[in-house]
């Protein structure tokens, strides 16, 4: 959030009621002028929709600035540049699906608190999608294709999640975020070595993936079972693989 031109640090996201503190805010759509309560099922629906419109065809404001921004743009040759292109398509791809996820976890939540802590990580997850989309503009590369079948896909496995239960949510997020960070440092890996701009921005988002999934099990995540985080990995193997070319 900017307060007199200068950025600020949002509130810690995915807190539950033992910490004693209530998030601030829960999507811009939701804390303007409504409550929960006052909404109708028509009302939900129309704003699920607004947020799925919004994240996949309009441009994501970020609240923090790009960390790249202070990096020169590398050389890269023709090889290189498809190749960083390719991972960052499949970055952003997987940051519309961490949009899904949470919007649908936190529709099917049942505890206050932590609707509004999963609302509030989705807000922080913007800045993700929109220095993806930053640095895939650098590229003069696009976004996957497929972005409103992986939005769909992830919304009803979160809202599935969430009607679990909220331990049973907040552990699909603490495992979620434990396998997005191999995931991102298998790319800081695998990135061209002269592409300190993509890779800076990939650092920044492991450093906040990590942060989430922390809050997540402190906020009372449970541990899935053994099968559950194996079909999560090679549900991410088939979106990751595919979205590197589509």
């Amino acid at each position: 959030m900017r307060k007199g031109g200068q950025f600020t640090e949002r509130p810690e996201p995915l807190q539950s009621r033992a910490t004693g503190k209530r998030p601030a805010g829960g999507g811009a759509i939701y804390n303007e002028c409504m409550t929960r309560k006052s909404l109708t099922g028509l009302d939900l629906l129309l704003a699920e929709a607004d947020r799925a419109l919004r994240t996949l065809a309009a441009a994501a404001h970020p609240a923090r600035p790009n960390p790249a921004a202070d990096l020169p743009e590398p050389p890269l040759d023709d090889q290189a540049r498809r190749h960083s292109a390719g991972l960052m398509r499949v970055n952003h791809a997987g940051e519309i699906a961490a949009q899904a996820l949470y919007q649908g976890q936190a529709l099917t939540a049942r505890n206050a608190d932590v609707r509004d802590s999963l609302r509030h990580a989705s807000d922080e997850e913007v800045d993700h999608l929109a220095w993806c989309e930053e640095r895939l503009r650098e590229l003069d590369a696009r976004p996957s294709l497929l972005n409103p079948l992986w939005y769909a896909g992830s919304f009803a496995i979160g809202a599935l999640a969430g009607a679990l239960g909220d331990r049973v949510s907040l552990g699909f997020v603490a495992e979620t975020e434990r396998q997005v960070e191999g995931h991102l440092h298998e790319h800081l890996e695998r990135l061209p070595r002269e592409d300190q701009r993509s890779r800076r921005i990939l650092e920044q988002m492991k450093q906040d993936e990590v942060r989430h999934g922390e809050s997540a099990r402190a906020g009372g995540g449970a541990p899935l079972p053994g099968p559950v985080s194996a079909l999560m990995r090679l549900t991410a193997q088939v979106m990751t693989r595919t979205a590197y070319w589509l």
